[in-house]
């Protein structure tokens, strides 16, 4: 298992290395335009009041397998609490089959589930997913989409992420806008060929798909790097218990034969 984890692993890392440049230029180029328009011209940059009816919806990125060390359990543990901790109720979209066991069997409200994706992970998945968010937030079953999932950093170390998806809120806009601007950008005002609510249109759906399936890739890969890990230890554990048990037996059968010898060599004496 660590083995194939590995070949698996060398894959999903260049699938995420591939992703991650053009998720962030996405990131960028929403951030220059979405902060020179009004948010009220899309429904996905709209910031909706808290009232006490609000509710949130998370979505929970986990494996669809086991043996993996405290992957899931991380992911798991980080999104129940924050659910406990959420002044408002939740409403979960749960990827994965470690978190549909976990959360359908406790009572929590689940929105939507996917399991299986990660057999054979494509875009589509992700637009799938995105889209169910964004006509849950527009049509005002919830007021805010949250994500939660494993961030691959290394072969032996993931981060439990914890970001909000939507709305994309005008303060991160315009603060992704104006941070290390070239000279000059914060001046220039765009003219929008065809209209900027088409832009719009087209461009959020977009960015909010690419987030998601960024999501996915880093999860995945975070998987089989936990999975490497959690075998290669297994390995040398069980390496460990054998050579422990083997001295053990050893011992046993060495105070065997010599209970034998003694008995025999007094056995000889008495006659």
């Amino acid at each position: 298992m660590k083995m194939v984890a590995a070949s698996k692993l060398r894959r999903a890392q260049e699938r995420i290395m591939n992703a991650r440049p053009f998720s962030v230029q996405v990131r960028r180029v929403l951030a220059s335009v979405a902060g020179r328009v009004d948010p009220s011209i899309h429904p996905l940059l709209a910031i909706r009041e808290r009232t006490p009816g609000s509710r949130t919806l998370v979505i929970v990125v986990t494996g669809d397998k086991g043996l993996c060390g405290s992957f899931n359990t991380n992911v798991i543990k980080a999104a129940a609490s924050y659910v406990a901790d959420n002044s408002d109720p939740c409403s979960l979209g749960l990827v994965g089959r470690k978190g549909r066991e976990f959360f359908s069997r406790r009572g929590f409200d689940v929105l939507f589930d996917r399991v299986g994706l990660f057999q054979k992970l494509r875009f589509e998945d992700a637009e799938i997913i995105g889209q169910l968010a964004i006509d849950a937030f527009v049509s005002e079953q919830v007021d805010r989409v949250m994500l939660i999932y494993n961030e691959f950093k290394s072969m032996i170390s993931q981060r439990v992420v914890v970001e909000q998806l939507l709305p994309i809120t005008r303060g991160e806009v315009e603060g992704g806008a104006v941070e290390n601007p070239p000279t000059g950008e914060a001046q220039i005002d765009y003219i929008y060929e065809p209209s900027a609510q088409e832009i719009f249109n087209r461009l959020l759906p977009r960015y909010v798909e690419v987030q998601v399936a960024r999501a996915l890739l880093e999860s995945n890969a975070a998987f089989f790097a936990a999975q490497m890990t959690a075998m290669d230890t297994a390995t040398k554990n069980s390496a460990e218990m054998i050579s422990a048990l083997t001295l053990y037996m050893n011992k046993v059968r060495q105070a065997a034969i010599t209970r034998e010898i003694i008995e025999v060599v007094s056995g000889a004496q008495a006659l």
